[in-house]
């Protein structure tokens, strides 16, 4: 089953963290010093907060799957709706190793696509970005990046 995604950046993780928590009934699945993620059921959310050097708001909105498969068949449906894409195989982001998906909606909406395969140690590459110049459109924060098409996505999760 699918789980939708929801990333928003905060300017204070704490209060942040005190406000979702009580909003959700449930404490954080994941915290460190930057971010926080919860594992909803109900309802079915990756819900991540993070202080990233973003503009508070909303980040970026996605779907995670649970299996490559499924990764492959929502890739092939942004392609197929005439999306460019960015895609990460193995790439580190928020604490997790994932492969990726990226594409800009028609609104300039940032969508991540992805299927998570194991935790990391680190927020991941974007600590020491890459300045705009140097990074192709729509890079995101992993080692390991493939860029399979460039979009106008931003930086990472």
């Amino acid at each position: 089953m699918k789980r939708l995604h929801l990333h928003v950046s905060v300017p204070d993780l704490e209060p942040s963290i005190r406000f979702y928590a009580t909003l959700f009934g449930a404490p954080p699945s994941v915290v460190k010093a930057d971010y926080a993620k919860w594992m909803l059921d109900d309802p079915r959310v990756n819900f991540a907060i993070s202080t990233r050097d973003r503009a508070p708001g909303l980040d970026h909105v996605g779907i995670q799957v649970e299996t490559s498969g499924e990764l492959a068949e929502l890739a092939g449906r942004l392609k197929a709706a005439g999306a460019e894409t960015f895609d990460e195989a193995a790439t580190t982001c928020c604490y997790a190793r994932s492969d990726k998906s990226w594409v800009s909606d028609p609104a300039g909406l940032r969508w991540e696509t992805f299927f998570t395969f194991g935790e990391a140690t680190s927020y991941g590459e974007d600590k020491a970005r890459l300045d705009a110049a140097q990074r192709p459109a729509g890079a995101c924060c992993g080692a390991g990046s493939k860029p399979a098409a460039q979009s106008a996505t931003g930086d990472c999760c």
